[in-house]
């Protein structure tokens, strides 16, 4: 059973593999996709209702915010400083900036930009494990997007682990769990990032999530040499890859650390996989490949 659907500015695919009654794999399904339509009020920037906004228009107090929304930052925050500050959830103002504040599905433009801090980082967000608290200490704008997606991922697919095989696809990122229809690992094409109706090879994964991050992805509309990733001190984009892919055990982590391993580059950026076990491919600009040594890809 296979169901598609749009949310959280992407398109979204679930797909089981179960003997299981196909009422019970629709209402799981029904479950997967609401969850990432909850993720998606919670966390996103271009809605000015979501939970995340209502956050960044209060700068100097603390703020009670959902389990989702503190999870998601405090793992941003541990990631920021594994990277000393080149992952940083803090760009989302510098991004908005440079033009990128419009929906990418709807086409919905921000319109209450506040004057926010472009020097503000991660170490102006506090966190108060006690109170599940989140206090911003200078005018800034968050941007979630390397992580929400990834987590809204783990969760469905935490949904999903009483059936036989599941695949859960949000814009290309995905857990597979499980086995396919004909009882192996999932095969999961890694986009090209030049051609997006060609692959560049595939890789088997079971109960494992992959990710993977390009400058191809989101073009600014004038500026050639410029895309979505940014550097957070600078708010340049770099192009020393054309995309990153990470898997992990989590989609979160994978989400996570392909974005920040595009930003840092190939030498740093294959560093900070390696370091925490991870294993990833890069694909530099005249498309030679580069993977970590348990990459297997085919």
């Amino acid at each position: 059973m296979s169901r598609q659907a749009l949310a959280m500015g992407t398109s979204v695919t679930i797909q089981i593999v179960t003997a299981q009654s196909e009422i019970l794999a629709s209402q799981k399904i029904d479950r997967v996709l609401a969850l990432f339509h909850h993720m998606e009020a919670v966390c996103s920037r271009f809605d000015e209702d979501s939970e995340l906004s209502r956050l960044c228009r209060q700068t100097g107090v603390p703020v009670q915010v959902s389990d989702i929304l503190f999870e998601l930052v405090r793992f941003a925050l541990e990631l920021s400083s594994l990277t000393n500050g080149m992952f940083d959830p803090t760009v989302g103002s510098r991004m908005a900036s440079l033009g990128f504040k419009s929906h990418y599905l709807t086409g919905a433009t921000m319109t209450n930009e506040l004057a926010y801090d472009q020097n503000a980082t991660y170490q102006n967000i506090l966190l108060d494990e006690r109170t599940r608290s989140i206090e911003l200490t200078k005018p800034l704008l968050l941007d979630l997007g390397a992580i929400a997606k990834g987590f809204a991922i783990d969760l469905a697919a935490k949904e999903l682990q009483g059936f036989e095989g599941y695949l859960v696809e949000a814009g290309g990122d995905l857990y597979a769990g499980g086995s396919n229809e004909e009882d192996e690992p999932w095969q999961v094409g890694i986009q090209h990032p030049q051609y997006s109706d060609q692959i560049i090879g595939t890789v088997r994964l079971s109960h494992a999530a992959i990710c993977t991050s390009g400058g191809y992805e989101r073009r600014h509309a004038k500026l050639a040499d410029q895309h979505h990733l940014i550097v957070p001190q600078t708010g340049h984009s770099p192009n020393e890859l054309l995309s990153c892919t990470a898997i992990a055990p989590h989609a979160m982590l994978a989400d996570a650390f392909s974005t920040a391993a595009f930003i840092l580059g190939p030498k740093a950026g294959y560093r900070l996989l390696h370091d925490n076990g991870l294993e990833g491919l890069f694909i530099l600009p005249g498309l030679q490949l580069q993977s970590t040594p348990q990459f297997h890809l085919a």
